[in-house]
């Protein structure tokens, strides 16, 4: 199917809506957080095993669907990979390799989805289950006006933890979008949701149109079942090459996770702990 779902111009006396984007494999061709990984290593942050491994999870990643428990084991491993870092220097990392890495894989269908839905007069927010430091650049770099990505704890030495602040992952995607609506005036029926994995399932069922992106075996069940549209993007393309066919409207500076408040975070960890609960019973 095409990307005609996008198109038209909001009429301004409505309430205001959002296009919310998942960002691995529906707007990148790749894992944003594992395909830093060189990057990492070159900085120092990896040694050569980390870095093979992190790779292997990347082909994993691309390979297979990914399910809960795919994503809960990735989940741990980058949680306790990153321990110790300097936060200040993974961002420096990111914003000095972000064009050459994170560039070339953006899907050309994604881009022009996000001129389509910005030219309407839409928000676009990009919400991640991958880490603010690597999420929010890459939110600038496509021009998004929010970003929901999850968090983690940073100690008072600058450095991570390996604890978890904020999961942004299943339900609790769900309810960032509806704290967003509430505190942005967002007709959630009249919103748009884009996401190619069944764990989004709440994030795609809390708004009125969702839309499933290379949806893996259990999501394509869903939205045929659904009646949802289902997009194939098979181009990623430099965003460089698309210019200026590809325009970003001036807006303020994108706005972070931090604008969610405590209940979508307290809400996640819930759940987390208790699907670690049930995995564990």
């Amino acid at each position: 199917m095409g990307c005609a779902y996008a198109r038209g111009v909001e009429n301004h006396s409505l309430p205001r809506t959002a296009a919310f984007f998942d960002l691995d494999k529906t707007v990148i061709a790749k894992s944003s957080t594992l395909t830093f990984s060189k990057s990492f290593y070159q900085g120092g942050l990896i040694n050569r095993r980390a870095a093979l491994r992190t790779a292997y999870a990347q082909f994993v990643f691309l390979a297979g669907d990914a399910d809960h428990d795919q994503i809960e084991r990735m989940r741990k491993y980058l949680s306790a990979l990153c321990r110790g870092w300097n936060v200040q220097q993974v961002k420096e990392i990111v914003a000095e390799t972000l064009h050459d890495i994170i560039d070339p894989i953006i899907y050309d269908e994604a881009a022009s989805l996000i001129e389509e839905h910005h030219t309407a007069g839409r928000d676009v927010v990009i919400v991640s289950t991958s880490g603010a430091e690597v999420v929010e650049p890459i939110g600038e770099l496509l021009g998004a006006d929010r970003v929901v990505a999850t968090r983690m704890v940073v100690g008072e030495d600058g450095c991570f933890t390996g604890e978890v602040e904020y999961y942004a992952y299943g339900p609790t995607k769900a309810e960032a979008i509806r704290e967003l609506a509430e505190s942005e005036g967002y007709d959630l029926e009249r919103c748009y949701a884009y996401s190619d994995s069944a764990t989004d399932l709440p994030m795609l069922e809390a708004v009125g149109l969702p839309h499933a992106v290379n949806p893996d075996r259990a999501l394509r069940r869903e939205a045929v079942a659904r009646g949802w549209p289902i997009l194939d993007f098979h181009r990623p393309v430099r965003l460089k090459k698309r210019l200026p066919a590809f325009s970003v409207p001036p807006r303020p500076a994108l706005v972070a996770a931090a604008a969610i408040g405590a209940a979508a975070a307290t809400a996640g960890l819930v759940w987390y702990a208790s699907r670690r609960r049930a995995a564990a019973a």
